[in-house]
């Protein structure tokens, strides 16, 4: 069956409200860790998942940081708007957005649009550079988001500057609670770095320091990449089949270096720390199928679309040669990063074709994060998930979570 015809009725599963984690454990690398090989759960904590990793392992982190992406701009009468900033305006590159200077264009969601009457919202911000004066202009509107021009009169602060002072971190809509004080530090992984998520890869909200350093003392290597988060990942798929549904867009950025890396792991194992990292890696895999097959692609060309992985020519072409061309596409276009998009679903009827296995936490019914899961080990998406049920984890982006290695029909 192609995955265009699964029916999203066949992937949920009743999550009761308590079982959703509202507020992180004290200590990350404490969260309960189910493992899942061929079958077999057996049960640990974060602290302990080097003993659960083959020595010559390559875990893959993505080192995305979450912007403070919504805005509240306070009008005359005492009403809020909330501007949520998606992602940066058409032809506009995230990079490029996030370090702009007086002005920049992105394509967001507006709370109270219909309070919007002025042409400009307005919000003084006293920084320690200054006072600065933020205005928003709404331009345009289009399937429910408005393309919103951003400017301030202050030439030495970045966007994202501008966002640390004037936007709040937002939180995932499931946790149906306020931003605090110390979200601003726990919905970060500790390596985060490169700013433009609207959420955080949650996988690696475990990771301590001491972790990862316990990790390379165990002979377990890391490799960064980066996929920014969009607000589509908590979408729920409503269509009654995949093929109605949309998969959300996000940007990637790799480097010549990481994908080198990548290519050498192989075959020994790689393991995606999160299913933003997974979607990365395999997106990569895809790319390099281009390449092969279109030398004279464009950047865009290669772009990974929702069905490319089921509809490209299926000529089982090794990870090491799709990888090994791509990087010889990149050479000849005398690049060292590949920045870019991808729409990339992975469901049941997906063959991984780099990862051996995910970290990962326990995501909501209906969405397309658990048709990933069901890609990675088929209907034991279902054992797994009542076993946690039944077993006191905690669920959703503060929860607990699991590591869960393919099964090996679907290799």
């Amino acid at each position: 069956m192609h995955p265009s015809q699964l029916q999203i009725k066949d992937f949920t599963y009743e999550l009761p409200d308590e079982r959703i984690a509202r507020y992180p454990l004290t200590d990350r690398d404490l969260s309960k860790l189910l493992i899942y090989n061929e079958g077999n759960i057996s049960e640990d904590v974060y602290r302990n998942i080097s003993t659960h990793l083959p020595q010559n392992t390559l875990l893959v982190f993505n080192n995305t940081k979450v912007i403070e992406a919504r805005i509240l701009f306070q009008k005359s009468t005492g009403s809020t708007i909330e501007i949520f900033c998606l992602e940066p305006a058409a032809g506009v590159e995230l990079t490029m957005a996030m370090i702009s200077q007086r002005s920049v264009r992105w394509n967001c969601l507006v709370g109270g649009a219909g309070k919007w009457k002025q042409q400009f919202l307005e919000k003084q911000l006293d920084t320690p550079k200054g006072t600065v004066l933020l205005k928003a202009e709404k331009l345009k509107q289009e399937q429910g988001s408005f393309d919103i021009e951003f400017s301030w009169d202050h030439p030495d602060f970045t966007f994202a500057e501008l966002l640390h002072f004037a936007g709040v971190l937002p939180l995932p809509p499931y946790l149906q609670r306020q931003t605090e004080a110390a979200d601003y530090e726990r919905y970060q992984t500790v390596y985060a770095m490169q700013e433009g998520s609207v959420a955080a890869p949650t996988a690696g909200l475990h990771f301590t320091p001491l972790l990862l350093q316990q990790l390379q003392e165990s002979g377990i290597k890391k490799q960064f990449v980066t996929l920014h988060v969009g607000a589509g990942t908590f979408q729920p798929v409503k269509s009654e089949t995949m093929q109605q549904h949309n998969m959300h867009r996000e940007w990637i950025d790799i480097s010549a270096d990481a994908i080198q890396t990548l290519h050498d792991q192989l075959p020994h194992p790689v393991i995606a720390v999160g299913t933003t990292s997974l979607r990365t890696i395999e997106s990569v895999y895809w790319m390099g199928v281009k390449a092969l097959l279109t030398p004279s692609a464009t950047l865009e060309d290669l772009e990974v679309q929702q069905w490319d992985a089921y509809d490209l020519p299926q000529q089982n072409i090794q990870a090491t040669e799709a990888l090994a061309a791509l990087l010889q596409w990149m050479k000849q276009h005398s690049l060292q990063q590949l920045i870019c998009h991808t729409q990339i679903l992975i469901a049941p009827g997906y063959r991984l074709r780099i990862a051996a296995a995910i970290v990962t936490n326990f995501h909501q019914p209906n969405s397309t994060l658990l048709l990933l899961v069901a890609a990675l080990i088929g209907d034991d998406w279902r054992k797994v998930y009542q076993h946690a049920l039944d077993n006191g984890y905690r669920f959703l982006s503060y929860g607990d979570g699991s590591l869960l290695w393919k099964k090996t029909e679907s290799c």
